[in-house]
C-alpha cells in the first residue's frame, strides 16, 4: 500500500483549453517555443494560436523547430545554445511526447554547463546532478502517447553511442503547465494515433503489473486501460470524433501520472533498444510490435495472473478468467486499429541484432529491468524479439 505522489504540474484539460492559455500566470517574459521538424503545426494552426495566446499574456517568443521524432542529443545542446543566445526565460513545448521530452533536456542545459550526457544516469552517462534549476516549462501536447506532459522525465538518444535513455528526476523538470486540448490532436494520422494511444496503454500495463504498483497507481492505470479499451479504435477510424479524442487523451494524462507512482518495465527498455539503433521507428509501433511476445512471457511465468485478468476486463473483455485473455483482447485491440501487422523488417531490424538489442536494453536502461516481478535474462530478451520478428 506504501506510496508516494507529487505532481506539481497545474493542468488545463478539454476540448478548447488552449484559448485559455493567456489567462494563466506566466513563468517568464520571453520563451522559446519548441516544436519538432515537421510541418503540422504550422499547418493545423497550434503554432499561431500559442503564439497569439502568449502574445496576449505579454510574453515575447521565438522558434526552435528542429525536434524529430526520437530526439538527439546533438539537437538538445543546439537547443539550449538557441535558448541562452535569446536570453529565453522559459519554454513552451508545443507537440508529442518527442517535443516535450526534448524541452526537459533543453531546459536543463539551457543553464547547466557541460553536455547532457554528463547528467544522464545509466549507459555510457556520467550521471552527475544538475548544478542549477532547468529553465521553467509549458507543456501543450498535441498527441495522446507518452504523458510526458505531466512528469519529469524525457527520453533521449545519443546518436555517437547508439543509446536512448531516460533523463530527468529533479522535481524542477515537471512542467509547471499543461495544456492537454483533445482539439490539437484532431489532424494526427490514424497510424499515429494508434502507435501514441498504444503507448499510453504500455504505460499503464507496465505500471499495473510492476513489482512497484501499488494502490493509487492501480486507480490511475486501470482507468487509464479502460479509457483506451474503449475509445482508442475510435479515435483511429474517425481522428474528428472528438468523444474518443478526449477519452484516449485522458487516458495518456493518467498514463503519464502513473509512471511517477509505479514504474515502467522492461518492455520500454526493449523497445527503447531498438529505436536507439533504427531511429525511423516510431516508439509505439516498436512496443506494439514485441507486446505480444513480451507479455505472454510473463503470463507463462506466472508473474501476475491475477492482474493480467484484470487488465483484460478493462479492455472489455468482460467474461475474462485467465491470464492468457489478456493476449486476445489485446491483439483484438491491435487488429481494430490496424497495427497488429506491423513488421520490425520494415524498419530494417536484423535477427542477428536481436542479443545486441537485449544488452543494449540492459546497459542503457536497466532500472527498468528491476521493476519486472520475474527476473528477465538477456537470453530471454533475444527470444522475446526473435518471437516478434517478421
Amino acid at each position: 500500500m506504501n506510496f508516494q505522489m507529487y505532481v506539481p504540474t497545474r493542468i488545463l484539460f478539454g476540448a478548447g483549453q488552449l484559448k485559455s492559455l493567456h489567462t494563466q500566470p506566466m513563468p517568464g517574459k520571453k520563451a522559446m517555443i519548441i516544436i519538432s521538424n515537421g510541418k503540422s503545426t504550422r499547418e493545423n494552426g497550434s503554432l499561431a494560436a500559442t503564439e497569439e495566446e502568449l502574445r496576449q499574456a505579454g510574453v515575447e517568443t521565438v522558434l526552435f523547430d528542429k525536434i524529430m521524432a526520437n530526439p538527439l542529443k546533438s539537437t538538445v545542446m543546439e537547443g539550449a545554445a538557441c535558448a541562452r543566445e535569446n536570453g529565453c526565460d522559459f519554454l513552451v513545448a508545443l507537440g508529442g511526447g518527442s517535443v516535450i521530452d526534448a524541452s526537459k533536456a533543453i531546459a536543463a542545459m539551457a543553464t547547466n554547463d557541460g553536455d547532457l550526457w554528463d547528467y544522464v544516469l545509466g549507459g555510457t552517462g556520467r550521471g552527475r546532478a544538475l548544478t542549477n534549476e532547468p529553465l521553467p516549462i509549458i507543456a501543450i501536447t498535441t498527441t495522446a502517447g507518452t504523458g510526458s506532459e505531466v512528469d519529469q522525465y524525457g527520453v533521449i538518444s545519443n546518436e555517437e553511442t547508439n543509446e536512448k535513455i531516460g533523463f530527468g528526476g529533479p522535481d524542477s523538470l515537471f512542467p509547471r503547465l499543461a495544456v492537454v486540448d483533445p482539439e490539437l490532436m484532431t489532424t494526427v494520422p490514424p497510424s499515429f494515433t494508434a502507435y501514441q494511444g498504444f503507448d499510453a496503454l504500455f504505460h499503464s500495463v507496465e505500471c499495473y503489473i510492476a513489482a512497484p504498483a501499488n494502490l493509487m497507481s492501480d486507480m490511475y492505470a486501470l482507468t487509464a486501460i479502460e479509457n483506451i479499451g474503449a475509445y482508442l479504435a475510435r479515435a483511429v477510424k474517425d481522428g474528428s470524433d472528438m468523444e474518443a479524442r478526449e477519452h484516449v487523451a485522458f487516458a495518456n494524462t493518467l498514463s503519464g501520472v502513473v509512471m511517477t507512482l509505479s514504474g515502467c518495465t522492461s518492455e520500454h527498455s526493449m523497445e527503447h533498444a531498438m529505436s536507439a539503433y533504427h531511429h525511423d521507428l516510431p516508439h509505439g509501433a516498436g512496443l506494439i510490435m514485441i507486446s505480444k511476445a513480451y507479455f505472454t512471457h510473463f503470463i507463462e511465468k506466472h508473474a501476475c495472473d491475477e492482474r493480467f485478468i484484470r487488465m483484460a476486463r478493462a479492455l472489455g473483455m468482460k467474461d475474462a478468467n485467465q491470464a492468457m485473455d489478456f493476449i486476445t483482447a489485446l491483439t483484438r485491440l491491435q487488429e481494430q486499429c490496424g497495427v497488429a501487422e506491423l513488421k520490425m523488417s520494415d524498419y530494417g531490424i536484423r535477427p542477428d541484432e536481436f542479443m545486441t538489442l537485449a544488452q543494449n536494453a540492459r546497459a542503457t536502461m536497466g532500472g527498468l529491468f528491476a521493476c519486472d516481478r520475474v527476473p528477465l535474462s538477456d537470453e530471454e530478451c533475444a527470444a522475446i524479439f526473435e518471437k516478434s520478428y517478421r
